[in-house]
């Protein structure tokens, strides 16, 4: 029994972070603390000025946990990874798990590639961004291409010839085949020199570059380059005049405006590189009404920025904010050099974060609306869910399980995750049953909820006896959905019984024509209104549950079919199968066909094509 009067006792004087648990074990809130012996007190410490979510997490606080550190820094990196990893129900929470796009020039290699990537690697190559989205990088890759023929192949190339023929890029024109040796690698170079130019926003400078080409080529009367020249200029100068110059500054910043409705907020980021506006990001944050936008801004700031691999060199944000300089200094150990955070007063960067704070009022008008509907309806159809159920809490956490199979040929089963009445897509399970032989939907039900359940429970003990995080099941849900009526239900009952687990279990049950039609719950079939927002949940788990399921089938079957003998010969993979098929229509054909023939296929080579005949002329023998 953990007794929370000693444990505070305990607590080092130290910097760190701790842990709230709810009596399930659940992480419901975690925080850094300069000192954890003060900090951690004061929660304990009866106070009328609590806000109510304060006195409610310390109401359901049944026990905690620290990690002490050596310095603040560490206690708000640590602090912030925990938050995006927990995701604890009383943090502000930033519900953004995407990684951004930046913009890659392989400079690590000979004849570079300019390429989309999310990762920012210490790999020798240059990175541009983050882009906003995928669509911003697409559309400044397309004009890059269209510029500049550059390869976007990933061969390995040494300077000398590495392929029998060019591909269709160099035939359209928008490669000059640096794998037939067709271009001098300075030549090339010269491309991509003028492709980082351009990335770092120095178009003018680089127009100026292209024009004194075009008057060089026409000079030497060769008209077909400087037309060439010409149109890179006349695509240049569009896109310049599509450039919104915001800023007299080339220094990369990120300007940070808030506006505040009544449960939500809106954070817009504008993301302004050498001056111009490259793109712009806004963030819906709910459940903040009793928290203050000093407080709302400082935890946006330190799980926005843990999330994104590029920091400017200046961020501006319209107040202050708790942790300010303590955030300045862990950004600017992230970038390597000095980041400093400011606060406008007068001018013109004055005048670009009331620009900001203008477009995050609009968006909240434009979506707070609409997402907040969509979030009160979840709410809704949780706490009319656990009243129809009688549960005695909102599940919060819900696992549904399907089965998915057609005569018993490679039948499998999915979990799919909702949390907060929204999917977590990074808990989804699938399983491929290994117990069960023909089409019997009740013992492959009965096999992955064992599964899973026991996988849970060995992580937990796991977790327990080493004080480590392990990630899988752990995380077990306050009420588990089967795709099936009483029998299917009545199976997963049973092993959660037997496994010693206390988790309510329902049916989701269909009509003849395979429409939802309402759940089973303790043998008792409870019918929803079509019309009901919880009615419009139910059918959304189950489409969800069974729509994955589905997918993993059917990826199992593709895999299956396309198996063949060719899997079984040397240096035959994916890309020359595909070309054999391709080529002589089916294995039957591939087995009758000769070595020339072989060798002649795209991308094989006479070795290959030898592998390939003397393993089918062996078979035949």
């Amino acid at each position: 029994m953990f007794d929370i009067d000693e444990e505070l006792k305990k607590l080092p004087d130290r910097p760190g972070v701790y842990i709230m648990k709810d009596d399930s074990g659940e992480i419901i809130y975690v925080g850094k603390a300069i000192s954890l012996k003060n900090r951690v007190r004061q929660y304990f410490q009866s106070s009328r000025s609590n806000t109510p979510k304060l006195n409610a997490l310390v109401k359901n606080i049944y026990e905690f946990e620290y990690i002490i550190v050596d310095n603040e820094i560490e206690a708000l990196i640590l602090e912030s990874n925990l938050i995006k990893k927990h995701k604890p129900k009383y943090n502000v929470l930033l519900r953004d798990d995407k990684s951004y796009p930046y913009i890659k020039v392989t400079t690590n290699e000979k004849y570079p590639r300019v390429i989309k990537t999310r990762k920012v690697l210490k790999d020798g190559a240059k990175y541009f961004g983050p882009y906003p989205s995928g669509y911003a990088v697409n559309d400044t890759l397309e004009i890059i291409r269209n510029l500049y023929p550059i390869r976007t192949c990933n061969l390995k190339l040494d300077g000398g010839k590495v392929t029998d023929r060019p591909c269709l890029n160099y035939h359209i024109g928008r490669c000059l085949a640096p794998c037939q040796g067709n271009i001098d690698e300075g030549k090339y170079n010269e491309m991509i020199d003028e492709i980082i130019m351009f990335l770092n926003g120095k178009e003018d400078k680089l127009v100026e570059i292209i024009q004194n080409k075009m008057l060089y080529a026409s000079s030497k009367m060769d008209f077909e380059s400087a037309a060439k020249y010409r149109d890179q200029i006349n695509s240049l100068k569009v896109i310049l005049e599509k450039q919104k110059i915001v800023s007299t500054n080339i220094v990369d910043q990120d300007v940070i405006g808030m506006a505040r409705g009544i449960e939500e907020v809106c954070v817009q980021v504008f993301f302004i590189r050498s001056g111009k506006v490259v793109g712009r990001e806004h963030f819906i944050i709910y459940d903040v009404e009793h928290l203050d936008r000093s407080e709302v801004l400082s935890s946006f700031i330190k799980q926005f920025y843990l999330g994104t691999a590029y920091v400017p060199k200046e961020v501006f944000v319209e107040e202050e904010f708790e942790d300010l300089e303590l955030i300045s200094k862990w950004l600017s150990e992230k970038r390597g050099s000095k980041v400093t955070i400011r606060i406008p007063k007068r001018g013109e960067k004055s005048k670009l974060m009331e620009m900001v704070r203008t477009n995050a009022l609009n968006t909240l008008n434009q979506y707070g609306e609409q997402n907040r509907r969509k979030y009160k309806e979840r709410e809704e159809s949780l706490e009319k869910l656990a009243e129809l159920m009688d549960l005695e809490h909102i599940p919060y956490r819900i696992e549904a399980f399907d089965i998915s199979n057609i005569q018993g040929v490679e039948p499998v089963g999915s979990m799919v995750v909702f949390e907060n009445g929204d999917e977590k897509k990074s808990d989804y399970r699938r399983f491929k049953i290994r117990t069960v032989e023909g089409p019997n939907d009740y013992a492959s039900m009965e096999e992955i909820i064992e599964r899973r359940f026991r996988r849970g429970i060995k992580e937990k003990e796991l977790m327990k006896e080493n004080s480590i995080e392990v990630k899988g099941f752990s995380s077990f849900p306050d009420l588990i959905m089967i795709d099936g009526g009483k029998g299917q239900v009545n199976i997963a009952e049973k092993v959660i019984f037997e496994l010693g687990l206390d988790v309510p279990v329902c049916g989701l049950v269909k009509d003849d024509y395979h429409n939802t039609r309402g759940i089973i719950y303790n043998n008792k079939e409870i019918e929803l209104a079509k019309d009901s927002s919880t009615f419009r949940f139910i059918t959304r788990i189950q489409d969800e549950a069974h729509r994955f399921a589905i997918s993993y089938h059917r990826s199992l079957r593709s895999k299956k079919m396309f198996k063949s003998d060719l899997d079984n010969i040397k240096g035959i993979g994916e890309v020359r199968k595909k070309s054999l098929l391709k080529s002589f229509g089916s294995v039957e054909g591939i087995k009758n066909a000769t070595l020339e023939e072989l060798a002649k296929v795209d991308g094989m080579n006479r070795l290959v094509a030898e592998e390939v005949y003397n393993y089918f002329k062996a078979k035949k023998s």
